[in-house]
């Protein structure tokens, strides 16, 4: 470390991104910082993706345990939901990860701030009163849900406020979707709540391949959502007991909760990078390089906060990538081409690759395999769930282009397959592949005819 500065690398955020930039800086022997101002972690482990996946746990059991009837188990009494158990043991293995985040700090040999860091200078940061220097600032600090303001938009949570209720609502609207409309419409949905999936686009998922977001649009109707397309929120007014939702066509509808999920901004208000020189755009997210380097040299950014890909994982890589360009020998890069992803909605959603739609722009000619299936389960279970796999192969070359599953386990199969796709596999390779009997994932090597 030059001695003109207290640290090499001052990390503010400690999310996933900025805590694994902090960790293997330190690791090649850098002075490091991290700062904190609200939990370790980031929006992953405390109000994202981890709580989210142990609340679709939580709401998949009645199926499971309707399931279980028809392979010879029987229920004695009526199963109910205590939410305050679920809530309680939720936060508590939050607690637990939140600490594994303090170790993984603690035995790094980096230094832990809990504070809200400020940026004074391109190398300059001030936390809780007292001004440190360094190097390079590494700006990590994710994003934070957005609700438009309109008449009672007050009345309205966001996705951080759902993991904390004191009670579930009887009655719910969510607004918006994405990733986080969905899938918090099938939690509810799951754990008994009257569940209203409000959206003003035509359908749900829109970024994805048209014909399994139609898929899960089916399937989640199917499971008891009420998915009200092309419908829009005038206002919201609070009652004695309930809210009192107003949509823009006149009608109305009483709700005990009222869940804003349309989008999520870059969470750089208030920390002085306008002041040091960096850039933003207009919506506050952070213009980068190929590097992660703002447009102020000494200060850097990844994650949520670039507007690239939102994705942890995707975070934690460019985090590698960025302390190999610093520390290594920056031969390191990320292609965010072929990123796999799931939404963790009901039903699940698996993908890699292009949709459809992009795929017949993108290609002279394309062969599009699909096999539709209802899943062993359900053939002694006695549900109507069904499992979509989709495969998109570029005709001139073979290689599969896109790859996509609605269904159960979808994010478990998707996953393998995304290693296929991203070396580059063909159809043929697909086909010379011997699938494991018997499984749903299978299918994806013993589809031979192509559907269109």
């Amino acid at each position: 470390m030059s001695e003109l500065f207290d640290y090499d690398l001052f990390v503010i955020g400690a999310g996933s991104g900025g805590v694994r930039a902090a960790r293997m800086a330190a690791s090649k022997g850098k002075k490091v910082a991290v700062a904190e101002e609200r939990y370790l972690g980031g929006t992953c482990v405390n109000v994202g993706c981890v709580p989210k996946k142990l609340f679709v746990y939580a709401s998949q059991f009645p199926e499971q345990f309707h399931a279980s009837k028809g392979f010879g188990w029987s229920q004695p009494g009526q199963s109910v939901l205590d939410w305050s158990i679920l809530r309680d043991n939720k936060t508590a293995e939050i607690a637990r990860l939140n600490g594994i985040y303090q170790t993984l700090i603690d035995n790094s040999g980096a230094d832990l701030f809990d504070g809200r860091a400020t940026v004074v200078g391109p190398q300059s940061v001030v936390v809780n009163g007292i001004s440190y220097s360094a190097k390079v600032i590494l700006v990590a600090t994710g994003s934070w849900p957005f609700i438009p303001e309109f008449p009672g938009s007050e009345y309205a949570v966001s996705s951080n406020e759902m993991f904390f209720l004191d009670q579930l609502p009887k009655t719910a609207v969510i607004v918006g979707g994405g990733y986080i409309a969905v899938e918090f419409a099938g939690i509810l949905n799951g754990l008994g709540v009257e569940t209203h999936l409000v959206y003003r686009g035509s359908n749900l998922l829109k970024s994805f391949d048209r014909e399994m977001s139609d898929k899960i649009t089916a399937g989640m109707r199917d499971k008891g959502v009420n998915i009200h397309l092309d419908t829009q929120i005038a206002s919201i007014e609070k009652n004695t007991d309930a809210l009192l939702v107003n949509f823009a066509s006149g009608q109305s509808m009483p709700a005990d909760l009222v869940l804003y999920a349309t989008g999520r901004s870059a969470n750089t208000a208030g920390l002085g990078l306008d002041k040091a020189g960096v850039e933003l755009r207009k919506d506050g997210s952070i213009p980068v390089d190929d590097h992660f380097c703002t447009s102020q040299p000494s200060i850097y950014a990844l994650g949520d906060v670039i507007d690239r890909v939102q994705l942890t994982p995707v975070a934690i890589q460019e985090a590698m990538v960025l302390v190999d360009h610093l520390y290594g020998k920056g031969e390191a890069f990320i292609d965010y081409d072929n990123i796999p992803t799931a939404v963790f909605c009901q039903p699940e959603f698996g993908t890699v690759g292009l949709s459809e739609e992009t795929a017949r722009k993108s290609f002279n000619d394309i062969a599009v395999y699909i096999s539709d299936f209802k899943p062993m389960l359900q053939t002694l279970g006695g549900g109507s769930d069904r499992i979509t796999m989709k495969l998109i192969v570029d005709q001139s070359t073979d290689k599969v282009v896109g790859c996509h599953m609605v269904g159960e386990h979808a994010a478990e199969i998707i996953q393998g397959i995304g290693i296929a796709v991203k070396a580059g596999a063909t159809k043929a390779d697909f086909d010379a592949t011997v699938g494991i009997h018997p499984s749903a994932a299978e299918e994806f090597v013993t589809m031979r005819e192509p559907t269109r």
